[in-house]
């Protein structure tokens, strides 16, 4: 390093981001101290300051604010260590115009009974970066509007755990208008959501409580959308929707309202219980999906949990044409039959029930199929047996045995069956 010309030293010790390091190379030579200002961005990690010696003679907001000082121009701001309202303000006064990101463990959740006042002055501090590109804040108290200009240059907004209402989370966003992506993880409190962004591109939403929740998106725009804990989903403009994910764990997605999903490729539905209208709903307006996810447990409305009704494998394919990854669980593997597409044909001289012979499942690659019970086994065997006979390009097959009732009867034919059809059909099936 001594050897190298000061510019290129400067250039390579810029690239440091843990502020423990940038204090370390302060130490070393006045030559390293010199190319500290040039530096971009700053990490405070969570236990930075967990020395007594720091603790006892320091104010980590002090540190901070020393250090942010000696930087002409500082982009991109990280601090998971505890910190105060006044702190945050005298750094943003500072650093606010050149910042870019700006990433706060604001542990509001956990400092409300003590300093209410001070959890809503760390969230109106934010307003003086106005030129911030990204947003991510971890332990979110939100029960007052955040008093906020707006940010015009803010393109990614990430709030995880936080505590809101819904009146302040549409103000929150109204004043976050270009975002093309937006990550609400772990919310609690809200209940009803509306977004209206017109660049948004990627949103993930995951709303804690009950799973009653309900949502309504108008994003022109949006590509990837992953929805968790609600149960009525509404979605305007789905033109440019490729990526689909909608799960509940804690109660049931009674409706959904997408239109036509032309541009879907993958689509996953999860929960214990939705309803038969919901999902039949959506498997029509995914026609063009090529990968498939279904994990539900259970259809029927209200409080009965209900089987799936019969789903003619035929008819199922014949609608999925471009399918080429399934991964089914239980309730729609049990589900799938072929009893209504069966034809009477001559084979060796005998009469046989079989799908006729034109049918074919043609993009179908790879299947993934988990069985909990040895109910109805002449059946999923028949299921199992048409994947491998009429997907032609099938080049995996994995079948996992998940908590299967070994009481029952009927438990060890149906495995040594599974078995016996691995064995035959051992180059692309296997067991899990």
């Amino acid at each position: 390093m001594e050897s190298l010309p000061d510019a290129i030293v400067s250039y390579i010790l810029s690239h440091l981001r843990n502020a423990r390091d940038v204090a370390s190379c302060n130490l070393v030579s006045q030559r390293w101290k010199e190319s500290m200002p040039f530096i971009t961005s700053l990490f405070f990690p969570r236990n930075i300051f967990d020395t007594s010696k720091i603790k006892e003679h320091n104010n980590p907001d002090e540190i901070i604010l020393k250090t942010i000082a000696r930087i002409i121009r500082l982009e991109e701001l990280v601090v998971y260590c505890p910190f105060s309202s006044a702190g945050l303000a005298s750094w943003l006064a500072i650093a606010g115009d050149t910042l870019r990101r700006l990433e706060l463990r604001m542990d509001n959740l956990a400092d409300v009974q003590n300093s209410p006042e001070d959890s809503v002055a760390k969230l109106d501090c934010i307003d003086s970066a106005r030129n911030l590109e990204s947003l991510s804040l971890w332990g979110v108290l939100m029960n007052q509007s955040p008093k906020w200009d707006v940010f015009h240059y803010l393109r990614n907004l990430e709030i995880v755990g936080a505590r809101m209402e819904n009146h302040t989370l549409a103000n929150a966003l109204q004043l976050c208008p270009n975002l093309t992506r937006l990550l609400l993880l772990g919310c609690e409190g809200v209940r009803s959501v509306f977004i209206d962004l017109k660049d948004l591109e990627e949103c993930r939403l995951d709303f804690c409580g009950n799973g009653n929740n309900s949502v309504s998106i108008s994003c022109p725009k949006l590509t990837t959308l992953e929805i968790q804990g609600c149960g009525w989903i509404r979605v305007r403009e789905t033109q440019q929707l490729r990526n689909l994910s909608i799960a509940n764990s804690a109660g049931k997605v009674y409706v959904v309202d997408f239109g036509k999903l032309v541009a879907l490729e993958s689509l996953s539905m999860r929960g214990v219980q939705w309803c038969w209208d919901a999902i039949s709903k959506m498997l029509q307006w995914a026609s063009e999906v090529k990968h498939l996810f279904m994990k539900v447990e259970f259809t029927g409305d209200f409080e009965n949990l209900l089987p799936f009704p019969e789903v003619d494998f035929a008819d199922f394919f014949n609608s999925h044409p471009k399918l080429r990854r399934f991964d089914v669980h239980g309730a729609m593997f049990a589900a799938l039959c072929q009893k209504n597409s069966l034809r009477n044909v001559i084979s060796h001289g005998h009469p046989v029930l079989q799908l006729d012979s034109r049918f074919s499942i043609p993009c179908l690659e790879e299947v993934v199929i988990t069985v909990r019970s040895p109910l109805n086994a002449e059946q999923k065997m028949n299921t199992l047996e048409s994947f491998v006979k009429y997907a032609r390009n099938l080049k995996r097959m994995v079948i996992k045995i998940l908590q299967m009732k070994s009481s029952h009867s009927s438990t060890d034919d149906f495995f040594e069956e599974i078995c016996r059809f691995r064995y035959m059909n051992r180059k692309i099936v296997q067991i899990e």
